[in-house]
């Protein structure tokens, strides 16, 4: 059974699962390569090294560590942007994961934009559950039919959804 109770944001941090998550659908890549969206990334799904510099087609190999390494890094960095824009929020551990990982997965200015902060905001937590099935795209292609070649990223929506709507 899942915990629902909901804290203040403030008080919650990614979880172990969420980065068990996090590798199960980035998967872990030592050399660099191009996503479905046509970003070079590298390790679980970075795109900048921890300093900042964005991941090139000619860096080198890394190792699993250092990639686990890098997404810690972006992932505290987002958690702060995350925390920031939830002020007054109130969340379960598991739809923490769940939204954060999708700030971690459409970036920082989807979320801000996102339909599933502004419910947040205003306590409809089901509807904001709801808004994460709104994002199917990459590069204009809809990655809810499977010959798009990004069906990964639907598939992994409709999971988040599902762990959100188990949370309520």
């Amino acid at each position: 059974m899942q915990n629902k109770t909901k804290i203040a944001v403030g008080f919650l941090a990614a979880s172990a699962a969420f980065f068990t998550t996090l590798e199960k659908y980035e998967g872990f890549s030592a050399k660099p390569y191009k996503d479905s969206g046509g970003v070079v990334t590298q390790g679980i799904g970075s795109l900048n090294k921890p300093d900042g510099t964005k991941i090139k087609m000619t860096d080198p190999l890394i190792t699993r560590k250092t990639a686990q390494e890098w997404a810690k890094a972006h992932v505290s960095k987002d958690e702060i942007v995350f925390r920031k824009s939830l002020d007054g929020v109130k969340l379960s551990q598991v739809e923490y994961d769940v939204y954060l990982d999708f700030m971690y997965n459409f970036g920082q200015g989807n979320w801000r934009s996102s339909s599933m902060l502004r419910n947040l905001k205003t306590s409809k937590y089901k509807q904001a559950c709801d808004s994460l099935l709104k994002y199917k795209y990459v590069a204009k292609r809809d990655c809810s039919i499977r010959k798009n070649n990004c069906y990964g990223v639907w598939t992994r929506q409709l999971e988040r959804h599902q762990k959100c709507m188990r949370a309520q």
